[in-house]
C-alpha cells in the first residue's frame, strides 16, 4: 500500500480507499481499519511514503453498516443499521464464497450516539497517522447514506422519519469529526441517485439533497465531493447543477471523466476539482500522462480487489516504458 501511494503522489489530492472506523463498520472482506492504535501506527508508513513524494492525502472514512456479512467482521463486530433491514443482493465472504446480506441489528439510541464518537475517534486517529484530512464517506448505500434514504431508514425516533430527522446522523457525525480535527480537515462524499437509492422516490430525493446542502455550508467543509453511478440521467445532472450553486466551497465531482470531459466541467464551473478513481489504478502517473497527452493504459479488472502487487502497484510509469524501448 506504501509503493501504491506513493506511486500516485502526484496527483493533487490523495483519497485513500474506504477505512472502517468501527469494528462494526469492516463488512467487506480486506478492508482496512483504523480505530485502534496498532492500525494508526500500521499507516503512517504509507502517510509517509506519500509526503516524502510532495503528495497530500486524506483518509475515506467508509462505515458499512448493512453492506456486511459477519464473516467478515473481526473484533466482535456487528452487522448494524438504522432499521432491521437487509440490503438486497449477495457479499463475498471471507470463508462462505458469495453470501446473502443480512438482516442488521436496528441501532439503539445509545449506540449510535457510540458510533458517532468512533467517527471522531478515527479523524483523530488519522490525523495521528499522518493523514492531511478525512473525506466522511456517505455515498453509495454506507452507513450514512442509510439514514438519508427512507428505503433502509424506517426509524419512527429522532432519526427517522423526516428529512431533517434522516439528516441528523450525517450531520452529527460531520460535527463531531470536526470538532476533533477541524472542519478545514474534513471532507464529504454524497451520492444522489446512485444504485442505493433505487427505492427512493425521486421527488424526495431532490428535497433531500436540496435541503442538505445548504445545512453543509455552516460548516466550512474541506470540499464536498459528489460521486456518480450508473448511466447518466436528466434529473441526476439537474441535482447537480443546482448543488453547485446551493454549496458555497470547493466542489469536487467524479464519474469516467476523461481529460477532455474533466476540462471541459472546469471550465464551465461545473465544479472545482475533478476525482479519478479507475484510471489511476492503472496509470500511477495520470497526471503526467495528462499533461503530455501520453497514452492511458487499459483497466484490467481481473486483478481489482485480490491481494499481492499483480494489478496493483506494478502497473509501469510511461516513461520508464519509452526507456525499456
Amino acid at each position: 500500500m506504501a509503493d501504491y501511494y506513493a506511486q500516485r503522489a502526484s496527483a493533487g489530492l490523495i483519497i485513500a480507499e474506504g477505512t472502517s472506523p468501527s469494528p462494526n463498520g469492516a463488512g467487506y472482506a480486506n478492508i482496512p481499519g483504523l480505530y485502534n492504535e496498532a492500525q494508526k501506527e500500521a499507516w503512517k508508513p504509507i502517510t509517509e511514503a506519500v509526503h516524502e513524494e510532495g503528495g497530500k492525502i486524506f483518509l475515506q472514512v467508509m462505515h458499512t453498516g448493512r453492506i456486511a456479512h459477519s464473516n467478515n467482521l473481526t473484533d466482535g463486530g456487528r452487522v448494524v443499521a438504522p432499521s432491521a433491514i437487509a440490503q438486497e443482493g449477495n457479499i463475498t465472504t471471507y470463508d462462505l464464497d458469495k453470501q446473502p446480506y443480512p438482516v442488521p441489528h436496528a441501532l439503539t439510541l445509545n449506540e449510535i450516539e457510540t458510533t458517532i464518537a468512533e467517527y471522531a475517534h478515527c479523524a483523530r486517529l488519522s490525523i495521528e497517522a499522518g493523514f492531511d484530512g478525512i473525506e466522511i464517506h456517505s455515498a453509495h448505500g454506507y452507513l450514512p447514506n442509510q439514514f438519508l434514504n427512507a428505503s433502509s431508514n424506517q426509524r419512527d425516533d429522532e432519526y427517522g422519519g423526516s428529512i431533517p430527522n434522516r439528516q441528523r446522523f450525517l450531520l452529527e457525525v460531520i460535527s463531531a469529526s470536526s470538532s476533533e480535527i477541524g472542519s478545514d480537515k474534513v471532507g464529504l462524499r454524497i451520492s444522489p441517485f446512485s444504485y442505493a437509492d433505487k427505492y427512493e422516490d425521486q421527488e424526495e430525493v431532490l428535497e433531500m439533497y436540496r435541503s442538505l446542502i445548504p445545512r453543509l455550508n455552516d460548516f466550512d467543509l474541506s470540499y464536498l465531493h459528489l460521486s456518480h453511478m450508473g448511466d447518466p440521467e436528466p434529473i441526476k445532472f439537474k441535482l447537480w447543477k443546482e448543488l453547485r450553486s446551493l454549496y458555497n466551497s470547493t466542489l469536487i465531482i467524479c464519474g469516467d471523466f476523461t481529460k477532455e470531459s474533466a476540462e471541459q466541467a472546469l471550465q464551465n464551473n461545473e465544479a472545482d476539482l475533478i476525482a479519478f478513481g479507475r484510471d489511476y489504478i492503472a496509470n500511477p502517473d495520470l497526471v503526467e500522462r495528462f499533461k503530455n497527452d501520453w497514452p492511458l493504459e487499459e483497466r484490467d479488472r481481473t486483478n481489482w480487489y485480490t491481494l499481492g502487487k499483480e494489478g496493483y502497484s506494478d502497473y509501469p510509469f510511461y516513461t520508464d516504458k519509452i526507456k525499456e524501448t
